[in-house]
């Protein structure tokens, strides 16, 4: 099957591919961003003592967490526009949709990590009088994140799988970039052997990286 691969091709298109992955890489950060920033006033809110509030955030969570990410992106590409009222760029639509897509899965991995400091390290804090903002912002949340890098990663390896999705709404990411090649070039078996290879090579560098925090950390 591959006798006749020429990677000649995959050589000729690589400042195509490369704009592609810089589009996926750019969704990928930017969309790790977000999602942690609103993910952790989510477990704040799911944490707070108001139970109106917490009630809030958790029908967030839940809903977000039972909905298929690939109708998610279909809702906010079509929804963000007509909110606004005026044409928005797939790019931003789809970057909203897994903004608050992620928010609810970090919001989760936020709260099991904030749970996670001792409560002694806690009413340590509320001894040397700090506010509940404070003792959150100083002594919580940096442990919180201590114990979290790793799942906070692996989670951030599954986004940058998932930004692959975006092919349904005909963003010029990474695997759409490989797939327009292979139907002009006539070359498809090069070109999603390529995808496969960078995408493997990507997520495993990352899942040892992660395996390395694990054992540096004693996690």
């Amino acid at each position: 099957m591959f006798n006749n691969f020429d990677g000649k091709v995959v050589l000729d298109n690589l400042h195509f591919l490369i704009e592609g992955m810089q589009t996926t890489l750019l969704l990928t950060v930017v969309a790790i961003i977000g999602g942690l920033l609103l993910g952790t006033l989510l477990a704040l809110a799911r944490l707070s003592p108001f139970k109106t509030l917490s009630f809030v955030a958790g029908t967030y969570v839940n809903f977000f967490r039972s909905m298929p990410l690939i109708l998610v992106i279909f809702w906010f590409y079509f929804l963000v526009p007509h909110i606004l009222g005026r044409p928005v760029g797939g790019f931003y639509s789809v970057l909203v949709a897994f903004v608050l897509f992620e928010a609810a899965y970090y919001c989760e991995i936020m709260r099991a990590g904030i749970q996670s400091v001792r409560q002694g390290q806690i009413y340590a804090g509320q001894a040397l009088g700090l506010t509940y903002q404070q003792n959150m912002r100083y002594v919580v949340l940096p442990q919180a994140f201590r114990n979290m890098i790793p799942i906070l990663m692996t989670q951030a390896i599954i986004l940058f799988q998932d930004t692959s999705l975006v092919y349904v709404v005909g963003i010029k990411d990474f695997l759409v970039s490989a797939d327009l090649v292979a139907n002009r070039e006539n070359r498809i078996l090069e070109m999603f052997t390529t995808v496969a290879i960078v995408y493997f090579v990507i997520c495993l560098s990352g899942s040892l990286f992660i395996r390395r925090l694990q054992e540096k950390f004693n996690l």
